[in-house]
């Protein structure tokens, strides 16, 4: 007797069924995107319980006649492929011709449509696999979809349904997405008799963005785009100095699909490295445009995820996009005060960063301008205006042998003098990076380094970009190196301290973002230190040339460098 033997139709259909739909948001996913597909300039969606005993999705779509309508309930019937060459550039939504047919199999189902060409339009009753009714009714153009009591002759699926409102959750989530998508439709999403989401049609992504997130992060976002070959992205990103403590806020389009990407994240994690402060996440919606032919999306069975033909392309396009939109402008971090009843306190603009002035009179950025003069025991508390139009900021001391203090137009900069000169040295040694230009020094009697297993694993993958930075060693036997060459931008003693502080460092990124970092890292390597004093001279080139980089509030590891407090913030704290 065969221990093998082919499943029951029935059978079959509720496992088919199960691939496609796994929870309420599966199913409200897969009608929206077929009444996107369909043209629909308007989509309600109605949910009760979660979309357990209810999901309704109505849209102003094409339509459909009564053949067509009896035919989508047929596995693998679509409109939207014929032959195997279509799979090649899909550029709708749906493609499959497995919703109708899976939703209606693990659901009491109606639908109603009317294509418009005739004056009636058809009303069919599913309850699982069993056709209950086929009816003409009077219906406006457009299609409406009816699921009850989801799994409700899957009793082993329904009982791992959570609470109505956790279901909620995702169909929320997924509505806004598809919204994000298209402004230019209107979108409503009712549970019960509240209406979560209401978003009337709007021309642009930003008027969306506000609509569903509101102005506190509309105006935290600068506008980001770039072209290369036959790719395009295009969208809203996070400002320098904004962002958040997660990754909540990062929506990905390909080609107007809400998708889960690894390449696309681990490109927007790199593009900010240097831009936000360590810590805290960019917000972004990023839409990506490539020809249909260059993206395979039929590569998971929820259609969430995409597979790239040329993902350094893609990388590159982020990187640019992101770049470009931060070089436009500069934020630098504001000290507010706080001023009741106890006297005047400080606190920082941005929400979650803990910086603070002291309670009385903002002691230390007054005592600076007081007493410090630089180490020639000049009194720079009267910076003139002249020395001020040329220079930018002009510098006015330093304190505690760690910040700088100029006078800005508008009120102090605090600057700190380690992360500034990180992020002067950090650009200037991209730029040689990127014309290979390393200067390099030859060292007579090579240091002879003893690697541990991981450095020599780290050494051998990253060898080449050693080379490139103008690190060259030499293998002896061995997990012995002898370093022969370094970059002739610091002392010879301190060559090998740099070079196995970076090997460290490399090993811990990935191929994609490992070349910035390492440059970030000897940036910080070489940088000046914090407790180095530093004459009026030093201290005045500093701040000159923090202010010619693209981005001098944040060093290329995301810490602040720049602190400003308003003279109306002084004022106040000194009762002018």
């Amino acid at each position: 007797m065969t221990k093998i033997h082919l499943l029951p139709e029935e059978v079959a259909q509720k496992i088919a069924a199960g691939e496609v739909i796994e929870r309420p948001v599966s199913v409200v996913k897969e009608l929206v995107e077929n009444s996107l597909d369909a043209g629909a300039t308007e989509v309600r969606v109605e949910l009760a319980d979660g979309g357990k005993r209810l999901i309704k999705v109505q849209d102003d779509g094409s339509g459909m006649g009564r053949e067509d309508a009896a035919l989508c309930f047929r596995r693998h019937s679509t409109s939207k492929l014929a032959t195997e060459e279509d799979l090649e550039r899909i550029a709708t939504l749906g493609f499959r011709g497995e919703a109708l047919a899976s939703i209606a199999a693990v659901s009491r189902l109606t639908l109603r449509t009317q294509d418009g060409a005739e004056d009636r339009g058809t009303m069919i009753e599913r309850e699982g696999e069993r056709l209950i009714a086929v009816t003409d009714i009077a219906f406006p153009r457009g299609t409406s979809v009816e699921v009850r009591d989801l799994f409700f002759n899957l009793p082993a699926r329904q009982k791992f349904l959570r609470s109505g409102p956790s279901e909620l959750g995702p169909v929320a989530k997924y509505v806004a997405q598809a919204a994000l998508a298209a402004p230019g439709v209107r979108f409503t999403l009712v549970h019960g008799m509240r209406e979560v989401i209401v978003c009337p049609q709007v021309m642009t992504l930003r008027e969306r963005v506000f609509q569903i997130f509101g102005k506190k992060m509309v105006d935290g976002l600068m506008d980001v785009a770039a072209e290369e070959g036959g790719g395009r992205i295009e969208g809203l990103a996070s400002r320098p100095l904004a962002g958040r403590p997660d990754k909540t806020v990062q929506h990905f389009f390909v080609n107007g699909r809400p998708v889960k990407d690894r390449v696309l994240m681990a490109a927007l994690s790199q593009a900010y490295a240097g831009i936000l402060e360590r810590g805290r996440s960019p917000e972004a919606f990023l839409f990506v445009s490539l020809p249909h032919a260059d993206v395979d999306v039929n590569v998971h069975p929820a259609k969430a995820e995409v597979r790239f033909k040329d993902t350094q392309l893609v990388f590159r396009l982020v990187l640019r996009a992101v770049a470009e939109g931060a070089a436009r402008g500069h934020t630098i971090k504001e000290v507010l005060p706080v001023v009741g009843d106890k006297g005047p306190s400080g606190r920082v603009a941005e929400e979650g960063v803990a910086w603070a002035l002291p309670r009385l009179g903002f002691e230390p950025v007054v005592a600076v301008v007081a007493a410090s003069g630089g180490d020639d025991g000049a009194d720079w508390t009267a910076a003139s205006a002249d020395s001020q139009a040329a220079k930018g900021p002009a510098v006015l001391g330093q304190y505690e042998n760690m910040y700088i203090v100029a006078a800005g137009e508008d009120g102090l900069l605090v600057i700190d003098q380690h992360n500034a000169h990180e992020r002067v040295l950090f650009e200037k040694y991209r730029e040689i990076d990127r014309e290979k230009l390393w200067p390099r020094k030859m060292l007579l009697i090579p240091p002879i380094l003893e690697l541990s297993p991981s450095a020599v694993v780290s050494l051998e993958t990253n060898a080449a970009l050693f080379e490139d930075l103008g690190f060259r060693v030499e293998t002896m036997g061995g997990r012995s190196y002898a370093l022969k060459e370094y970059p002739d931008f610091f002392k010879p003693e301190q060559a090998v301290d740099i070079f196995l502080g970076l090997l460290e460092e490399a090993g811990k990124k990935t191929a994609e973002d490992r070349r910035e970092h390492m440059l970030a890292t000897l940036a910080c390597k070489t940088a000046v230190k914090a407790g180095e004093p530093l004459n009026r001279e030093k201290m005045g080139y500093l701040v000159e040339e923090l202010f010619k980089t693209s981005q001098p509030a944040l060093c290329p590891h995301g810490r602040p460098v720049v602190v400003r407090v308003e003279k109306s913030v002084i004022d106040k704290g000194l009762r002018r």
